[in-house]
C-alpha cells in the first residue's frame, strides 16, 4: 500500500507535500527546487564534475517524492558534455502513489514530462530493488525500498556523489545515524562528494567517523548552513577496479537476448558487431509470432519469482519507449489458471511479438550487425569483449559438456474468427498449463495463438508432418483443458491451424546463465543465454545484469539474486562432473 501524503495549504499556489508519519515535510515549503540545485548538485560539483565521463552514479538516501532525482535528471539533459549513462540508486522505506510523485512537480513545470515518465514506471515498489529505465534506457533509476542502512550493505562501491536527505534527524534519527552514514561510504568510490542541508552534530560525527571530510557551508533558504564532504579514507584493504574502457565489442546472436545486450552496450558508448549465424533478426526462438510476459508466482516468493517481476519491469518499460502498443505489444493483462484455485489476475502482464522488439533494439546507434555468420569466440578478429547471446545456438561454441540443454517447442495459430464465437470466449490472454492469445493483430489479420509443447533433448525444427500434427492435437488438447469454454470449437479451429517451432535452451536447474566464462587466462567470453520458456519476461533483465557487472555498475537487481544467475554454479557443476 502506497505511503499517504498530505497536501497542505501554503499561501502559495501548489501545496506542500506531509509525511503523517514523520511528521514533517516532504520538501521546503519554499518549493524544493533551490535546495535540489543548489544544496545537492552544486554541493557536489555538478555538472561540472560528471563531464567527459562515460558514466556518473549518484547515490540519495530518502527518494521522498523524487525531487533531487528529476532536477538530476533534468540537469544531465542540459549538459551537452554529460555522461552517455546516468545512474541513480535511491533508498525509500516509504514509497508514495505514483500520483503523489506526479502533483510534487507541478509547481515546476519543467520537470513535470519527466514526472510523468517516472510516474508510468512507478508501480509494484515492494521492498526489494527495482530498476526503473528512463530517457530510452540512458538514465537508469535503481529504487532501493526499505530501511536504507540494510538495503546498502554489500551494493560495493558504485557512487560518485551523495545527496544525503530525508525527514529531519530529530523525526527519522536512524536514517542519520553513525550506521548510516557507514552503509553509504561503504558504497561511495575513492573521493566521492556529499551534500546534505542538515548540519546537525548527529550527521557531522557520524560522516567523519565513516572516513569523510566535512565542512559546514553557507546553507540555501531557509537553512543558514549547509553541509558539503568527501570520501577521504578507505579501508587499507581496499583496491580501486579498473575502469572498463570503452571501445568495440562483439555480441553472438541477433534473437532477443543479443539484442538486448547490444543496445545496452551501445547506449554506453560501445560500437557494437553482433554476429547471427542466421539469415536475418530473430531466425531462432525469437522469430516466435507472439508470446506471454508475465510474473512467475510461488508461495515462497523464490528466484524464478522475484526475477521474472524485474523482468515484467524492464520489458514493460523499453516496450513503452520502442514499439507501438496495440500492434507490437500490449499490456493486456494475463488470467493464469490454477488446479483446484481461483485464477490469479495479473495486471502487469501482456503479449509481445518479440521479432518487431529484436528490430527496434537492433536499430540502436552503434550497431552494426553482420548475418550468415558462425563464429567461435576464441577466434582472433575479435577486439574487446565478446558476449555469447545465441539461446540454442550457444551449444556449437560452448566446450563439450557444457550443461546447456536444447528444448524445441511448437506453438498453433488461427484466424481468430474461428473461436470468437464461442459463447464467453476469453478476451484476454490465459496462461497455466500451456498459454492461450485470443486476438493477436499479426501480418495475417487478427489471430489466436495457443501453445507450446516443451520437447527436452531436442533441436530439430523441421520434423516429419506427422510428429508435426502429433503436437498441433497435444496444443489442442492443452487449450481445452485450460479455456473449457472453448472445447467444442476447437476441432474446427485447429483443422485450419498453421504451427511455427523454435528451440529454447535451458540449465540445469531452469535458470539463466549470465556472466564472465573463462576461454583462457587472458580472455573471458560473457554468456547470457539459458533463458528456457520465460525468455520474453527475462531477456532485457539478462542483459542489463550482464552489462552492469561488465561495467562494475549497479545492479538491476539484489546482489544475492544476481549470484543466482552467475556461471559459477556451472563451472562447479563441470568441476564435479569431471570427477
Amino acid at each position: 500500500m502506497a505511503e499517504p501524503v498530505e497536501w497542505r495549504a501554503d499561501g502559495t499556489p501548489f501545496s506542500t507535500p506531509y509525511s503523517p508519519r514523520f511528521q514533517d515535510r516532504y520538501r521546503s515549503e519554499l518549493g524544493g527546487l533551490d535546495q535540489a540545485r543548489d544544496v545537492f548538485l552544486a554541493g557536489c560539483g555538478l555538472p561540472a564534475a560528471w563531464q567527459g565521463t562515460a558514466r556518473w552514479c549518484i547515490l540519495e538516501t530518502g527518494f521522498g517524492l523524487g525531487l533531487n532525482f528529476l532536477t538530476a535528471w533534468q540537469a544531465w539533459r542540459e549538459d551537452p558534455r554529460r555522461p552517455a549513462m546516468l545512474h541513480y540508486v535511491a533508498t525509500e522505506a516509504y514509497p508514495a502513489d505514483a500520483s503523489d510523485v506526479r502533483r510534487n512537480a507541478q509547481a515546476h513545470p519543467h520537470l513535470q514530462p519527466l514526472a510523468d515518465e517516472l510516474a508510468d514506471g512507478w508501480w509494484g515498489l515492494e521492498p526489494g530493488t527495482h530498476r526503473i529505465a528512463l530517457d530510452g534506457g540512458r538514465v537508469q533509476l535503481t529504487l532501493l525500498i526499505g530501511d536504507s542502512t540494510q538495503a546498502l550493505r554489500g551494493l560495493g562501491r558504485f557512487a560518485d556523489s551523495v545527496f544525503l536527505d530525508g525527514f529531519s534527524p530529530d523525526r527519522n534519527p536512524e536514517m542519520w545515524s553513525g550506521d548510516a552514514m557507514r552503509a553509504v561510504a561503504r558504497c561511495c568510490r575513492r573521493d566521492a562528494r556529499l551534500a546534505t542541508w542538515t548540519v546537525a552534530r548527529l550527521v557531522r560525527d557520524g560522516l567523519a567517523s565513516a572516513g569523510f571530510q566535512v565542512a559546514k557551508v553557507e546553507g540555501v533558504a531557509p537553512k543558514r548552513h549547509n553541509l558539503q564532504a568527501r570520501l577521504v579514507h578507505l579501508p587499507a584493504r581496499h583496491v580501486d577496479e579498473a575502469a572498463v574502457t570503452i571501445g568495440d565489442c562483439t555480441v553472438i546472436g541477433a534473437g532477443l537476448a543479443g539484442a538486448a545486450v547490444a543496445r545496452a552496450m551501445a547506449l554506453r558508448g560501445w560500437r557494437v558487431r553482433v554476429l547471427e549465424a542466421g539469415p536475418g533478426p530473430a531466425s531462432g526462438a525469437s522469430g516466435v509470432p507472439a508470446g506471454l510476459f508475465a510474473p512467475h508466482v510461488s508461495a515462497d516468493d523464490a528466484v524464478l519469482s522475484r526475477l521474472s517481476r524485474a523482468g515484467v519491469r524492464a520489458l514493460v518499460t523499453t516496450a513503452r519507449g520502442l514499439l507501438q502498443r496495440g500492434v507490437d505489444w500490449d499490456l493486456s493483462g494475463v488470467s493464469q489458471q490454477r488446479e483446484g484455485a481461483e485464477a490469479l489476475w495479473h495486471e502487469k502482464a501482456g503479449w509481445l511479438r518479440p521479432a518487431r522488439l529484436v528490430r527496434a533494439l537492433l536499430d540502436t546507434p552503434g550497431i552494426t550487425v553482420e548475418y550468415g555468420r558462425t563464429a567461435l569466440p576464441s577466434d582472433r578478429e575479435f577486439d574487446g569483449p565478446v558476449i555469447l547471446a545465441a539461446g540454442s545456438g550457444s551449444l556449437a561454441l560452448l566446450p563439450a559438456g557444457f550443461p546447456l540443454q536444447p528444448v524445441a517447442g511448437q506453438i498453433s495459430f488461427g484466424p481468430a474468427g474461428a473461436l470468437a464465437q464461442a459463447p464467453a470466449a476469453p478476451l484476454t490472454p490465459m496462461n497455466g498449463h500451456g498459454h492461450f492469445m485470443p486476438l493477436l493483430p499479426l501480418a495475417t489479420g487478427t489471430a489466436w495463438l495457443a501453445g507450446a509443447s516443451f520437447e527436452r533433448d531436442v533441436a530439430a525444427v523441421e520434423i516429419p508432418d506427422e510428429e508435426r500434427l502429433r503436437h498441433r492435437m497435444a496444443n489442442r488438447q492443452r487449450l481445452a483443458e485450460l479455456a473449457p469454454a472453448l472445447a467444442p470449437w476447437l476441432p474446427a479451429a485447429f483443422a485450419q491451424a498453421g504451427d511455427w517451432r523454435g528451440v529454447r535452451a535451458t540449465s540445469p536447474d531452469r535458470l539463466p546463465i549470465v556472466g564472465p566464462w573463462p576461454v583462457n587466462d587472458f580472455a573471458p567470453i560473457w554468456l547470457c543465454t539459458a533463458l528456457g520458456a520465460r525468455g520474453i519476461t527475462l531477456g532485457l533483465l539478462c542483459a542489463e545484469l550482464l552489462v552492469a557487472q561488465l561495467h562494475k555498475d549497479p545492479l538491476p537487481v539484489a546482489p544475492k539474486l544476481a549470484e543466482s544467475l552467475q556461471t559459477g554454479r556451472i563451472a562447479r557443476r563441470l568441476l564435479v562432473v569431471s570427477r
